[in-house]
């Protein structure tokens, strides 16, 4: 194999000014302007070093799915320290054709309440550090960790997704309508 294939296996991520990045054994720790967070690279067998402010990724392997791994990890990284310096917002808009639906946060869950009607609420956990504010008929989703955010917006939809009933008519529901980069107040 060439130097430049072996190269090919190669990625270095630059770290944002005010974005401190420690190594521990495969536990990365972040810290920014906008707050800490950390990610497991256990489970992703790349190889990581820090030097000079850049984060230095080395493939394990040279086969296409070590490539995609790396590039991978790649991207993790680049949003982990993206988010801690601008964050990201997510909007969410409530659809309802006849019952109003209405969305309350209580400790760390969202609760759906008045969904088609029913009695009970539909409750959704927030995952990690992410802010979940309700403005009239839309829901406001901010936070610095662009996982825990989508994973968020997919667990909100999903608790109000309408079962056993044509989706095509039955449009009710909360949906994502916009992503962005920085933290809308």
């Amino acid at each position: 194999m060439s130097t430049e294939q072996i190269e090919k296996f190669q990625e270095v991520v630059d770290i944002p000014a005010g974005v401190k990045v420690t190594l521990k054994k495969n536990m990365m720790h972040f810290e920014g302007p906008l707050g800490k967070t950390h990610k497991n690279f256990r489970n992703i067998p790349v190889n990581i070093e820090i030097k000079e402010g850049k984060v230095i990724l080395k493939s394990q392997g040279y086969r296409k799915r070590d490539y995609s791994i790396l590039h991978t990890a790649r991207s993790v990284i680049r949003n982990l320290c993206e988010g801690l310096v601008v964050g990201y917002t997510i909007k969410m808009k409530i659809a309802f054709a006849h019952f109003p639906i209405t969305v309350k946060v209580q400790d760390r869950t969202v609760l759906i309440e008045n969904f088609q009607g029913e009695r009970s609420s539909r409750i959704t956990k927030i995952i990690g550090n992410t802010k979940v504010v309700p403005k009239g008929e839309d829901v406001i989703l901010t936070g610095e960790v662009w996982n825990h955010i989508t994973q968020t917006a997919a667990n909100i939809e999903l608790r109000s997704k309408v079962k056993d009933k044509d989706h095509r008519v039955f449009l009710d529901g909360v949906y994502v309508y916009e992503k962005k980069k920085g933290i809308e107040k």
